[in-house]
């Protein structure tokens, strides 16, 4: 039988402390956290200048959100081939700029509410288009900018 031996109460008080401690935030998912908030905030806010800008008058097509969107989906398909095929970026410019600031500038919400307004608003056929325009049309605009981004980097490397 093995038995213990005494340890100073310097060598037990420093074993908690350093089984109890935590890992810092920062050290793992904390910095793409915060950059991920602050691209948000970008975004959403390019969002609404747009549609303080260009404002939609009550039961008619949401064309602001609607063209947000569909630019927003070009955007982060151009993105993503320069950030796959071109560039080594850092690992906080993705959830920066493709997750917060276009993930906040497009918008599913808005473009949900935009589609109740419509429907309890008794505009159900402009509801109908808008709620079948915007996917159809954001995923050929994504489409279509992957496909010229990549055919552009194509005819540059001749």
């Amino acid at each position: 039988m093995r038995v213990p031996r005494p340890q100073s109460a310097d060598a037990v008080g420093a074993a908690e402390a350093e089984s109890s401690r935590q890992p810092s935030p920062w050290r793992g998912q904390g910095p793409v956290v915060a950059v991920v908030a602050l691209g948000g905030g970008i975004g959403a806010g390019a969002r609404y200048g747009a549609s303080l800008l260009w404002p939609t008058p009550t039961g008619g097509f949401p064309w602001t959100i609607f063209v947000v969107n569909l630019v927003g989906c070009a955007v982060i398909g151009v993105f993503m081939v320069v950030i796959t095929d071109v560039w080594a970026a850092h690992r906080l410019v993705r959830p920066f700029f493709g997750t917060g600031v276009l993930g906040g500038f497009t918008t599913f919400s808005t473009y949900a509410v935009g589609v109740q307004e419509l429907v309890s608003g008794d505009h159900p056929r402009i509801a109908l288009a808008y709620l079948f325009a915007t996917p159809v049309g954001a995923l050929a605009s994504v489409w279509l900018a992957v496909a010229g981004a990549r055919r552009v980097l194509a005819w540059r490397q001749r």
